[in-house]
């Protein structure tokens, strides 16, 4: 192409264009030898800028014993200490050398050409957990106090300049020897060392050891900073070595055998929009954190495939991301919007696939009660969830599961059979072990439905979970209403668990309160549920035979004995209320009652509400209401009653002005927002028929 090119132009057009580039590369020698001889001052001001801005702006003393130039471009230090001012050394360099590529150069991008480094160490040090040498890493510089506006935020131009900065420091030689980094605080020591590490044509090379033995990590891979191309991978020479820092600064242990990293391709598309491709693989990783679970979670393989679109407002999935652990994967669709409103949207639609691929793939420590489980059949998940954090209520949460194949053939630690006859109850108190309960014949205060007031039954389904006999475990409506409270309040300040639900954490399920106990309790109730392995009325019957109802008051029998000195059987209309409304609160029980015996003013709003709802859904009839739902009827055994007040004389409540503590004004307020939401609840879902059991 060049060749026809030069033999179409004149002998002019040629000698000009010579002219040209000779007059170019004089000016470029003369600017070369101009910059060579003054390159020693240039370097001996940057140097003395450095140590100046180091002293003034951060209080640190930075002393070189010798730098010059060797070569063209390249930079070498001898000697180099870094020690904030009356605090320990920070880093201590013997021989240290840079250089900068010069055609980039010239183009205004300062990109790495050779970093050599020996006997290099950095020391970190914390002193009385408050003073230490390395805050100064982390000051920021001061500004100007001028308010000035401030500029839109791009997130897809942040990504992009970070990015360069990273791949920019990245050489495209680099040859490092007896390089060390420790972490010394008033009870901990981490040193990290690197005896050597190499990059050589993009080729990377490198050896990390922990406290001299302790663990070896080799890294391998390949680097083309240009492309922005990346291929790391870091193996464990040794199994279960943890990797540092991680317990003593966020009490995380994590050991692996390998983890790889692969940076594809960065594909840019103006300002406005940055794709990033690429994987991560995983093989026999290990984490524990108390909050996560109490067991080591490990993990043999898994790959998450794909890349991420950043915008200039937003970061989402690309659809073709996948997920594979073993041989379950599925490709989740996830999306952030940052402005104008924040939104936070996720789809998952696996397919129909072998559910036991989903049970091999959970990591071994994760869900302790479902290890072993075997099932037989194909199922489909989909998840459809979006919401606004600024308008919560226009949630979008839609769960589906096609189950209808699905066949547990072998439980796991969790034997849900064990519901359908008599077993002992372990009641638990926090991490305190009460007592041991058999549930069944064998004991006397087990009580059988049938046994059980029906006004008992009703009520507690109404306050707990109106339509268990009819839901497949979860309410749909209740977890979207918690997601939109829980968002509107910043908090978690409700829950959305169903009669199913408790009878599995209650029954099946450890107390420590972990991030994926939740998750735990879904898959089993699922399984539960699916299976139809119970009954509900089963369920049900069990349920009222082991929850609390006091201080160390458990089962329907012991709580209609303890308050109100019946069985069962004999429960009214109007104890079955206030049974049911201190199920939340069990051990608050008492502070419904007056020193007469009769239930304080205030709880009548509880029964209005709930006795109104079980007269609209057909559960009372209505001159139930003429009785006030058995509200004046309902009377405390009188050893559990509290003392009556001083200087009153007579059991009557006329004209008596109930005081009510702090803790009780709490716990009045807390009813309320719970009556204003179930009716919301019950609003959206009244289209239903009424809750019947079975």
């Amino acid at each position: 192409m060049l060749k026809k090119f030069y033999n179409k132009i004149t002998i002019k057009q040629k000698r000009w264009i010579i002219g040209t580039i000779a007059v170019v590369v004089l000016i470029c020698g003369i600017g070369l030898l101009y910059g060579l001889s003054k390159r020693d001052a240039i370097l001996q001001r940057a140097i003395a800028s450095a140590k100046q801005k180091a002293e003034s702006q951060y209080n640190v003393d930075l002393k070189i014993q010798y730098y010059g130039f060797r070569g063209l471009s390249t930079v070498v230090f001898k000697n180099v200490f870094v020690t904030p001012k009356g605090k320990d050394q920070l880093a201590q360099i013997d021989d240290f050398a840079v250089s900068v590529r010069l055609w980039p150069l010239l183009f205004g991008d300062v990109k790495i050409g050779l970093i050599e480094m020996e006997n290099a160490r950095f020391t970190l040090v914390k002193r009385d957990s408050v003073v230490n040498n390395y805050d100064f890493l982390f000051k920021k510089n001061k500004q100007d106090s001028t308010p000035t506006p401030k500029a839109e935020k791009n997130l897809a131009a942040l990504a992009d300049g970070l990015l360069k900065k990273v791949f920019f420091k990245i050489p495209r030689n680099m040859d490092v020897r007896n390089f060390e980094i420790s972490f010394k605080d008033d009870s901990t020591y981490q040193q990290l060392k690197v005896p050597r590490a190499e990059i050589a044509g993009g080729d990377i090379d490198a050896a990390l050891y922990l406290n001299g033995d302790e663990g070896r990590w080799h890294v391998m891979g390949h680097v083309n900073p240009d492309a922005q191309e990346l291929n790391l991978k870091l193996a464990s020479e040794k199994k279960n070595t943890e990797f540092p820092f991680l317990r003593s600064k966020f009490g995380i242990r994590m050991s692996f055998d390998e983890i790889q990293f692969d940076l594809q391709k960065v594909n840019r598309k103006g300002k406005e929009l940055l794709t990033l491709r690429g994987d991560w693989q995983f093989k026999n990783l290990n984490v524990h954190h108390w909050r996560l679970s109490d067991q080591d979670i490990n993990i043999p393989e898994a790959t998450l495939e794909g890349g991420v679109d950043i915008g200039a407002q937003s970061i989402e999935l690309v659809k073709e991301s996948k997920v594979k652990v073993k041989d379950f994967e599925f490709s989740p669709q996830a999306k952030y919007v940052h402005k104008p409103e924040k939104i936070v949207a996720l789809s998952i639609h696996t397919g129909r696939f072998e559910a036991q691929k989903l049970f091999d793939a959970i990591p071994k420590g994760l869900f302790e009660s479902l290890e072993g489980v075997q099932v037989q059949g194909n199922i489909q998940y989909d998840l459809d969830f979006e919401v606004n954090l600024k308008k919560p209520d226009q949630l979008t949460f839609v769960s589906k599961i096609d189950d209808q194949e699905l066949k547990v053939q072998k439980w796991g630690k969790a034997d849900i059979n064990k519901l359908n006859g008599p077993f002992v109850y372990t009641a638990y108190e926090g991490d305190k072990v009460m007592r041991e309960i058999t549930v069944g014949p064998q004991n006397p205060n087990f009580a059988t439905y049938d046994r059980i007031s029906n006004y008992m039954r009703t009520t507690l389904l109404n306050t707990e979970d109106p339509f268990f006999f009819k839901h497949n475990g979860f309410q749909e409506e209740a977890f979207k209403l918690s997601i939109v409270t829980n968002i509107k309040e910043r908090k978690f300040k409700r829950g959305a668990s169903t009669i199913s639900m408790q009878l599995v954490k209650n029954v099946f399920l450890n107390r420590n309160k972990t991030l994926v106990r939740k998750l735990e309790e879904i898959m089993l109730v699922w399984l539960m549920e699916s299976s139809k392995q119970v009954s509900k009325q089963r369920m049900y019957e069990v349920y009222l035979n082991v929850i609390e109802w006091g201080n160390n008051v458990y089962g329907i029998t012991e709580a209609a004995r303890y308050y109100f000195g019946k069985t069962p059987a004999e429960i009214t209309l109007g104890e079955s209320l206030f049974l049911s409304s201190i199920v939340p609160k069990p051990k608050k029980g008492l502070y419904s009652f007056e020193y007469t015996g009769h239930l304080k003013e205030n709880v009548y709003r509880y029964f209005s509400t709930y006795g109104n709802i079980m007269v609209k859904t057909g559960q009372l009839a209505r001159d139930t209401t003429v009785a006030n739902y058995g509200f004046y009827t309902v009377s405390l055994q009188p050893n559990l009653r509290p003392h009556r007040p001083a200087g009153l004389e007579v059991d009557s409540l006329q004209g008596l002005d109930v005081d009510i503590d702090a803790e009780q004004e709490d716990k009045i307020r807390e009813l309320e927002l719970q009556e204003k939401e179930k009716r919301g609840l019950f609003d959206k879902i009244f289209d239903k028929k009424p809750p019947v059991e079975r």
